[in-house]
């Protein structure tokens, strides 16, 4: 059953690809996504950052939490411009993400808490598995989430052109 705390990994994935590859290449983004964006995924790069880097312990747990809430918060900044520039479609698209978001970033928390398991309890380490494969699930979506972070800064604001109004 410990697969399971990856299919909000999976879940995420598909989501980001269709929002990116079909919503945002479809109708292009202004500039307060091209900013806003690198950010949302700069607050998740940071909380994958800390667990990685920063040994468990409950005062860490705490500081964690607090990057947590705070990216949870940040990706919803958006929204009350989205309602006037997205379909209905990608509207529930970010809905649906919104929802997935503390998954992942619970999910990541507990990880971390396996990956030290001289501080888990038993039932994450034994519900979890290996630490180093652990670690090297989180490793893969920190790379993943900084070379997405990297495309959407380069893309977006350096590569992509607004299409003329004719």
């Amino acid at each position: 059953m410990y697969w399971l705390i990856v299919v909000p990994f999976a879940v995420q994935l598909i989501a980001m690809s269709i929002d990116e590859g079909y919503f945002h290449w479809k109708r292009g983004l202004p500039k307060w996504e091209r900013i806003g964006h690198p950010i949302d995924t700069l607050s998740v790069v940071i909380c994958f950052l800390f667990v990685l880097l920063v040994p468990f312990s409950s005062g860490t747990l705490k500081i964690f939490i607090g990057l947590a809430a705070l990216s949870c918060l940040l990706v919803t900044k958006d929204e009350f411009v989205h309602k006037h520039v997205c379909p209905a479609s990608e509207n529930w698209l970010h809905a649906l993400l919104f929802i997935n978001h503390p998954i992942i970033l619970t999910a990541t928390g507990l990880m971390w808490c396996a990956i030290s398991s001289q501080a888990a309890p038993s039932w994450i380490v034994n519900w979890l598995g290996g630490a180093k494969e652990l670690r090297s699930f989180l490793v893969f979506q920190l790379i993943g989430s900084s070379l997405f972070m990297i495309y959407q800064i380069v893309y977006w604001n350096f590569i992509w052109k607004e299409k003329q109004k004719v």
